[in-house]
């Protein structure tokens, strides 16, 4: 074993798969194997793998420029090309972007940035931040406190309280539905919870509600019809901002520009970009906020001489211009349509799925979904672990499909965008082998209830 520690691993199983290159929508291991690569790496590798475009912007930005911070009024061009082109994509007002390293760094900067707003503003008691259950927003200290996952939280004796994080409802019908509760009245009802927990904390201490608009390593939970515009409602009257974490849904992998217009968020107010920014060739994420927030922290900054957060890489020229030329290939390749295209055929060919014996749902839109392994399809009932998965995951490894499990027994399906019709029933192939065994599997090991 290496002297690396691994992240979110088993510490006691690491090593298992080393690999060395990859093309397309395929990498291999050391020994030559082929795989698909079924998540896109960690959801994020969009444009597959040996993209000579990407490759060269990297390599032209280092050989112009290949560091420069943003610090005391420095800057560069592709960095503010970058921004502008980003703020032109989202569904927002006057945007204005704060360049990071991941995911998780860009939504610490937005808890930052909410305190720093309100303070400006004169509501230094509007800090708390209702987030949900199974929830994932990272994995920082602050960032892990918004993700709402036991294993992310075990032993690591997060501050949730000092951070101010208030919990409410998944919006995941399957499980959380009561007894004939149809889809509309489980909608009202963990609406009115998430109500009843504003009216109790009081408006005037909360000041944003995040959500993934579709979810990643819970499981990919799609709400049910209705839920954001509910929330939203109620957000807007209580004056609490929506914050939208794109990490994973941004950039056509719901098959539209960004998961908040495939699931009709109405102008988020915050929006976390990270991922498929830039197709995770360099490292870099986005704290975007509407122009109304940024306004508000003009004069504080100047009194004080300096709005005091960044990062050594906020901006790091080498991976904006990947992101940048990234964003370009979205748009000249008219990839958001075909990652719309090719989704529905994905997601029509994981619905058939649905009869099989070991499934209780599949869910998904677009290029990302999941199937959902149960111990009685009649009832829902899960298994006590994730033995079941791990084995139907394995499976699809030796037979070349790398996959993930999330939210317990989910097959995670989340495939670079530029996959076609073909690689999706290569993919489904192997689906089909893995299911059939892991069921055998759950039988004859008396897990089937």
């Amino acid at each position: 074993m290496s002297a690396v520690i691994y992240p979110t691993t088993n510490l006691k199983a690491t090593e298992t798969m080393v690999l060395e290159r990859g093309e397309g929508v395929y990498v291999y291991d050391k020994q030559g194997k082929r795989y698909i690569e079924g998540l896109a790496g960690l959801w994020c590798t969009s444009l597959g793998y040996s993209n000579q475009e990407l490759i060269e912007a990297a390599n032209s930005q280092m050989g112009q420029i290949g560091y420069s911070h943003s610090f005391g009024g420095k800057a560069h061009e592709v960095g503010m090309e970058l921004a502008d082109k980003v703020a032109a994509m989202v569904p927002m007002d006057n945007a204005k972007v704060f360049f990071g390293n991941s995911g998780s760094d860009a939504n610490d900067s937005h808890i930052k940035m909410l305190r720093y707003y309100f303070n400006a503003i004169g509501k230094p008691e509007k800090y708390k931040i209702i987030s949900r259950e199974r929830a994932y927003h990272g994995v920082t200290v602050a960032a892990a406190c918004l993700t709402g996952l036991a294993p992310n939280h075990t032993h690591f004796d997060l501050p949730f309280e000092a951070m101010g994080i208030l919990r409410t409802d998944a919006p995941h019908y399957y499980r959380g539905a009561l007894p004939d509760e149809s889809e509309a009245e489980f909608v009202d009802r963990i609406v009115g919870n998430l109500e009843q927990m504003i009216e109790a904390e009081g408006a005037h201490t909360i000041a944003a509600f995040i959500a993934e608009p579709i979810t990643g390593a819970s499981g990919v939970i799609v709400p049910p019809q209705g839920y954001y515009e509910k929330v939203q409602a109620l957000l807007n009257k209580h004056g609490i901002l929506f914050w939208a974490d794109e990490v994973i849904t941004g950039f056509g992998r719901t098959g539209n520009d960004f998961g908040s217009t495939t699931m009709h968020i109405n102008k988020p107010d915050l929006m976390t970009l990270a991922k498929q920014l830039s197709s995770a060739y360099m490292p870099i994420s986005a704290s975007v906020i509407k122009g109304e927030l940024y306004e508000a922290m003009l004069e504080p900054s100047a009194q004080v001489g300096v709005f005091g957060h960044g990062y050594t890489y906020s901006g790091h020229p080498t991976a904006c211009a990947v992101a940048l030329k990234t964003l370009q290939i979205y748009e000249r390749d008219n990839l958001f349509a075909h990652a719309s295209a090719v989704g529905e055929y994905m997601q029509a060919k994981l619905r058939q799925f649905a009869a099989h014996p070991l499934v209780g749902e599949v869910r998904g839109k677009g290029l990302i979904g999941a199937i959902e392994m149960v111990a009685n399809k009649a009832t829902g009932e899960a298994f006590a672990n994730t033995a079941v998965g791990a084995h139907a995951l394995q499976v699809c490894q030796d037979n070349g499909l790398i996959l993930r499990l999330v939210g317990g027994n989910c097959l995670a399906f989340c495939p670079p965008l530029i996959i076609t019709c073909e690689q999706i029933d290569e993919i489904m192939s192997v689906v089909a082998t893995a299911l059939d065994a892991a069921w055998q599997y759950a039988d004859q090991e008396g897990l089937l209830q």
